[in-house]
């Protein structure tokens, strides 16, 4: 098998195209593009700027990858749109390649699942296997973690962190940065334990899984300060991989305040 090019499809010469790729009927490559081998553009896909594409991907009509960062600032500085292997991109995806602010990359991960009508901006880090629901999306600078599931309608604010393996549930909107293995929900989302199903899923034992359950209570409870509590866990907890990931994340400095659980 070799590369295919649709006779409707306009592909400009200096794209870079790897072997087995299909570009179906409408879609257009502009000439900075890069794709992997076996990727496949069904129809209508629209690719351009600086954007590099990995192997293994299936982009769905009406997407639009690499296009102008949504920033008033932005001045056609060359930045980048880079999206790894094995990723299912669904219709009506945009991902914006990055803004002329941090490191000029807008960066997405392998093996992730991208539903119909979902967004991602400029300057945005995505980790690997995520899942993001239908519609789901993201303002600029936001950092997501490996494993992180986004519920259909979440909307995530501009510079907000998500660590690894947390849930945000459908129709949430949130400001403040999650913790690693974290569930988050609410119209105005807040902490609401952790997520139980997903450490199962994803193969933690039970030990972990019970050391990760006792951190989380120790941490987010109303006595002493968020240092205090940090010390404590650090050394109860301290062989213990996962609340160490969970502890280093929350000492990581971040623009946004730590979500916590709801208060009445």
């Amino acid at each position: 098998m070799s590369t295919k090019i649709h006779p409707t499809a306009i592909v400009d010469e200096k794209a870079q195209l790897g072997h087995d790729v299909e570009i179906g009927p409408y879609t257009v490559v502009g000439p900075d593009v890069k794709i992997g081998d076996r990727t496949k553009c069904r129809s209508h896909v629209i690719i351009e700027g600086h954007t590099t594409i990995g192997a293994d991907c299936d982009i769905y009509p009406f997407v639009s990858l690499g296009t102008e960062p949504q920033d008033l600032q932005y001045k056609g500085e060359p930045t980048e749109l880079r999206i790894g292997h094995n990723n299912i991109i669904r219709e009506y995806v945009t991902m914006n390649r990055a803004s002329n602010k941090d490191d000029g990359i807008t960066q997405v991960g392998n093996h992730g699942m991208f539903m119909i009508g979902i967004h991602i901006a400029h300057d945005c880090k995505i980790g690997d296997y995520i899942v993001m629901a239908n519609q789901a999306s993201m303002g600029g600078h936001v950092h997501i973690g490996d494993y992180v599931i986004l519920g259909g309608l979440a909307a995530i604010h501009q510079f907000v962190h998500i660590g690894e393996h947390a849930m945000i549930g459908g129709m949430s909107r949130v400001a403040n940065d999650v913790i690693p293995f974290g569930m988050a929900r609410g119209p105005s989302a807040h902490l609401t334990g952790l997520n139980l199903v997903g450490l199962r899923r994803r193969g933690f034992d039970r030990e972990e899984i019970f050391e990760l359950r006792k951190a989380y209570r120790l941490l987010f409870v109303d006595e002493g300060t968020m240092e205090d509590r940090l010390y404590n866990t650090e050394s109860m907890f301290s062989d213990s991989e996962p609340v160490m990931r969970l502890i280093d994340f929350i000492r990581t400095e971040s623009s946004r305040s730590l979500m916590t659980e709801k208060t009445v």
